[in-house]
């Protein structure tokens, strides 16, 4: 007897792969134009009226500061006002601050504007549009999608920023993230479906009731710390590389991309069997603390390697790679970790802290490498990589759960404890919580183990 289809099974609509494909390709071109300035801005930095490292530093993470501060109150106002609404808003406001950034000749400019673009934060709100689309099923697929197109914007801004740096310079970057933004409007005003209701989402939106819950779960402070310490080191590295690639292995910031290229690619083929491994082999403990010790030992390469273009590039290489691994990893784990019907508010507070690590980590480069010179630098980000370590033996071995919503209909709470009861009850569903204003089920479930044939009777009724 064929087992039934449950709806993880069933395929996405047209209009939700258009969803899918459409805010994929907002978030591509607006992180593009900010991921472009990361290999060139150091050495342009150096060419502004009153520069000082600290303060190349901060333009560099002001950007994340502002993220960190907007992102949240933005989605909670697109649950009021509709989500649209305010992904125009922030990106009027992105756009703005790019061609503030454009038309400066001072690094306090340039530090407006990068502050500017950080207040169009958007990346709540686009969560939240994504589950107002989509059935509840599919907002897992999605959002996967969502972070294929984060991290192809990356690479691709790796190797373009330096191009466009040599043809029309680092203004003409910031100008070219402007028409970013307003092709990204454009997306959302032309392509993006138009939603019939705009409504509070547990596994996309923040809940501010779960924000004590959230805090107090040691697994799941545990990973906001790992993402903080990794885009921290992301940024001030890139506050000394383009000056260490540029002065001591003599390749100019023009012709890095000639370099970036080929170690993307690699990096991206060696992560992906560590991800296989992470997930279907269950080895994720593992792989994460691999990965986060290679990320250190990257890093001192930097210092005590030779300092060739080779040992430059098997640093970098191996950098990437572990960046990428914990890239894939880190999210996985909050929405294994996170109660059923805490997800939204667990990514909230996960994306916040990776923000603010984006601030830290430029400000502090900064401040770092004008004090004690690029060893400085990579020592502190180094250091605090241990640190990570140490935290990361403490975490358990995660629960390989999969986030699973279904509609229920149940109005009273006795009707709902019944409910609950009867999910709880199937083999392999892990986490039961019922959102009744919602009027759906939250469910953390083992696919390994899960009785369908149960789950789908009970769902189907």
């Amino acid at each position: 007897m064929s087992r039934p289809q449950l709806e993880f099974d069933d395929p996405m609509s047209p209009q939700e792969r258009r969803t899918a494909y459409s805010l994929a390709a907002i978030y591509t071109v607006r992180m593009l134009g900010l991921f472009m300035v990361l290999p060139v801005f150091t050495i342009y930095g150096a060419e502004l009226k009153g520069h000082t490292p600290l303060l190349i530093g901060l333009a560099l993470g002001i950007y994340g500061l502002a993220q960190a501060a907007f992102q949240i109150p933005l989605g909670m106002l697109s649950d009021r006002i509709g989500r649209k609404p305010v992904i125009l808003m922030a990106l009027t406001v992105f756009i703005a601050g790019s061609i503030v950034a454009a038309l400066s000749h001072s690094i306090v400019g340039v530090i407006i504007g990068r502050a500017l673009q950080g207040s169009g934060a958007i990346s709540s709100t686009i969560m939240a549009l994504a589950a107002d689309l989509t059935r509840e099923q599919h907002r897992t697929k999605i959002m996967a999608t969502i972070g294929i197109s984060i991290g192809i914007a990356f690479t691709i801004g790796m190797v373009i920023g330096p191009i466009l740096n040599s043809l029309i310079g680092v203004s003409g970057i910031f100008w070219t993230t402007a028409a970013l933004g307003v092709i990204a409007g454009g997306i959302v005003i032309g392509v993006i479906p138009h939603p019939k209701s705009h409504h509070l989402h547990r596994d996309t939106s923040v809940v501010p009731a779960s924000f004590r819950e959230v805090l107090k779960n040691k697994e799941l402070l545990r990973l906001n710390f790992g993402i903080f310490i990794m885009q921290f080191v992301l940024t001030s590295n890139f506050v000394v590389l383009p000056v260490l690639l540029a002065h001591i292995t003599g390749i100019p910031v023009n012709q890095s991309w000639e370099l970036y290229l080929p170690i993307m690619i690699l990096a991206f083929l060696m992560m992906l069997p560590f991800i296989i491994i992470a997930e279907k082999k269950r080895k994720m403990r593992q792989v994460l603390l691999g990965a986060i010790a290679v990320l250190g030992l990257a890093n001192l390469a930097y210092v005590y390697a030779d300092r060739s273009l080779i040992s430059m590039a098997i640093g970098l290489v191996a950098f990437f790679t572990a960046f990428s691994v914990l890239e894939a990893t880190l999210p996985s784990l909050v929405a294994k970790v996170a109660p059923a019907d805490q997800k939204g508010t667990a990514m909230g507070a996960y994306s916040t802290s990776q923000f603010f690590g984006v601030f830290m980590g430029g400000t502090v480069g900064g401040l770092v490498f004008g004090k004690w010179g690029i060893n400085g630098a990579i020592i502190v980000s180094a250091g605090l990589i241990l640190v990570w370590l140490l935290v990361a033996l403490r975490m358990k071995e995660p629960r390989y759960l999969a986030s699973h919503v279904v509609r229920i209909d149940a109005s009273t709470p006795e009707a709902m404890e019944a409910l609950r009861a009867k999910f709880a009850s199937i083999p392999g569903v892990d986490d039961v919580a019922i959102a009744g204003d919602e009027g759906v089920a939250y469910l953390k479930i083992d696919r390994a183990v899960i009785d369908q044939v149960r789950l789908h009777e009970l769902v189907t009724g």
